[in-house]
């Protein structure tokens, strides 16, 4: 028996009864994919998911890859090889590619809901099974060069892995930056020189070939490009180079060695990389030579196609995570015999299970509506992002959609992933006491794999800096807008009588978190006069951000109360625990957590810059 404990029953519940999924299957670019394809498609990612892929979850962490530095090399353990290889050959990974190069046109949603089984059941083996959608960033940036689109399909059909190359040991989260440079040979290539740091991926047996899509500063192209992240331009590096019509490996080795892999708190199985590119001390001494990718100077907007990818995935992950965790610390409730009922004082009471205990209730209540709950925004993003997919594929642009989506992306990273390790280590292994402070159970584990959420791919506190400054601000508030009348409508609907209190509590909480976001917006306009006030508005960024996180939540939760009382009143059957189960649980996070965006709002009104004035010897 594994320890992925996967929620079926609530991914399609969402796809298929509350986002209305299945009018969008079987339809326009999703013809070849209805509602039974996908059905089946994630029956057997959950049988995958149980079985191949979290058997070796343990091991990879235990016994995880060793870096060499004679060799460069950092080979995976036997089992999670296997892993891999069991997802290699179910084909499941071409959910994420498109057919023109190889793999299979699904929406989003039907990717995102089979990516919470495999994220949650052994995230690294999906971090490396990640070429093909690389190979689609290839493809959807080629330009109509023949080249690119070849190098495209060639890693999808050699399965060949890939990393995004960003992060710089000087640098960090600030790309800009960065010092890596690409000169120009003349013959269709460039060489790369520089070092890059935490690259996932960058080094394993598990594929022939690896493709870094590295950032790097172009020389003697228009100067250097400028200063910053415009100055970037995005190249294709190859670990070992290859005949570009047939794939074939030409036995040459390229100039990118992996020169360092982290030992980290958690997700040890996945290798992260310092990659030297260049350097005639490394290995063989070989130049790096890489292939520019569509056009000069473009490559911070290209890389954003595999940045917002890898957010959804923290995000994804990170509440995936929680669910699971969430399970088995249900699990152990059910079957935990200690103390007795509250209401028999008798000295000879019989001992009852944990989970007649008041507050052992409260803390399961506490993750089931969390996870499900974030399990819905997940969904609900991505039914914003099928809506993208279906206008691109008619011609068309919705800004609307792709406004949305981004406005989306940063509380499913964000906020999922602060949520998550939070409640895993506050509730989760709480709900265990003792045990879950071993490594017989698997929340230990969990909780050092789900930190990372919250840090890579850009921290909490960027995430919020990008939710209010770009998302909101340069959007002047017209996604936030739409979002915000859409919680309205539910609130003025008021289809269910047994959530009026439920109704008016969000009402409040949408309410508080309007006027934090004027509060900055003033503090913002105000800035121009007096500069320093910008500093009141970054104090917050995470606020807002968790806050908005919570509405939306309980808005999401609100409308799954609303699907199951329907179903209730038309005889649900077998089902009526897990509609009863949605009710409670959008009356219970309305009342344990919306009250407390009230004083989010208060502590927000009265930020000032005192903090910016405080001696830094005072820390």
């Amino acid at each position: 028996m594994t320890h992925y404990k996967s929620n079926l029953r609530d991914i399609e519940f969402n796809l298929f009864e509350v986002f209305g999924r299945d009018k969008v299957y079987g339809t326009g670019p999703f013809a070849e994919l209805d509602v039974d394809t996908a059905k089946e498609i994630l029956a057997q990612i959950e049988r995958l998911s149980s079985n191949e892929l979290s058997s070796s979850y343990v091991e990879g962490d235990r016994t995880p890859p060793v870096f060499d530095p004679k060799t460069n090399t950092a080979p995976v353990p036997p089992l999670f090889k296997k892993s891999y290889d069991a997802l290699v050959e179910s084909g499941m990974w071409a959910i994420q590619t498109p057919s023109a190069i190889g793999g299979m046109d699904a929406p989003a949603s039907l990717v995102w809901g089979s990516g919470e089984m495999m994220l949650g059941a052994n995230a690294p083996v999906w971090m490396f099974c990640i070429g093909p959608f690389f190979a689609s960033v290839v493809y959807k940036n080629a330009n109509g060069v023949e080249r690119d689109i070849k190098i495209a399909k060639h890693m999808v059909e050699r399965m060949w892995g890939a990393t995004m190359v960003l992060t710089e040991p000087e640098a960090g989260s600030d790309v800009g930056n960065g010092k890596t440079y690409a000169t120009d040979n003349g013959d269709g290539t460039w060489n790369i020189s520089g070092v890059k740091r935490f690259i996932t991926s960058a080094e394993s047996d598990l594929q022939e070939n690896i493709v870094h899509l590295v950032l790097a500063r172009p020389r003697g192209v228009d100067g250097v490009g400028g200063p910053g992240t415009k100055g970037l331009s995005l190249f294709l590096v190859p670990k070992f180079h290859f005949d570009v019509e047939t794939g074939e490996l030409t036995g040459e080795r390229n100039g990118a060695y992996v020169t360092n892999v982290e030992h980290k708190m958690g997700i040890k199985a996945s290798n992260t990389c310092e990659i030297t590119f260049g350097d005639p001390q490394i290995g063989g001494g070989e130049a790096a030579r890489g292939y520019l990718l569509g056009e000069v100077h473009d490559g911070i907007r290209q890389m954003f196609d595999v940045i917002e990818n890898a957010r959804m995935m923290v995000g994804t992950k990170a509440i995936a995570t929680l669910s699971t965790g969430y399970l088995n610390a249900l699990e152990f409730a059910k079957s935990r015999v200690q103390g007795a009922d509250l209401t028999d004082a008798a000295k000879d009471a019989p001992r009852v299970t944990i989970t007649h205990h008041p507050d052992v209730r409260r803390s399961l209540l506490v993750q089931k509506t969390h996870a499900e709950g974030m399990r819905a925004l997940v969904h609900y993003t991505t039914s914003w992002q099928d809506d993208v997919l279906i206008s691109k594929a008619n011609g068309e642009k919705n800004e609307l959609a792709e406004a949305v989506n981004d406005l989306l992306l940063p509380i499913v990273k964000g906020y999922g992933s602060e949520r998550s390790w939070v409640l895993l280590g506050t509730e989760s292994l709480q709900t265990l006491g003792g045990s879950g402070f071993l490594q017989e159970y698997p929340i230990e584990q969990y909780i050092r794999d789900a930190k990372i959420d919250s840090i890579y791919e850009g921290t909490t506190a960027i995430q919020g800096q990008d939710f209010f400054f770009r998302k909101i601000v340069k959007n002047q508030g017209a996604a936030l807008g739409h979002l915000s009348n859409e919680i309205k409508a539910t609130i003025d609907a008021a289809s269910q009588a047994e959530l009026k209190e439920t109704y008016a509590l969000l009402q409040t909480a949408l309410d508080d978190v309007t006027a934090i976001v004027g509060h900055m917006f003033n503090d913002l306009m105000s800035a121009q006069n007096e500069i320093r006030n910008i500093y009141k508005v970054a104090q917050n960024t995470s606020r807002l951000l968790l806050a908005v996180g919570d509405l939306v939540v309980s808005w999401l939760l609100v409308r799954q109360a609303e699907v199951a009382l329907e179903a209730l009143a038309t005889n649900a059957g077998k089902d009526t625990d897990f509609y009863t189960g949605k009710v409670a649980g959008a009356k219970f996070f309305g009342s344990y957590v919306l009250p407390k965006l009230t004083s989010e709002r208060a502590i927000a009104e009265s930020i000032d810059n005192s903090i910016m004035d405080l001696p830094l010897e005072a820390f």
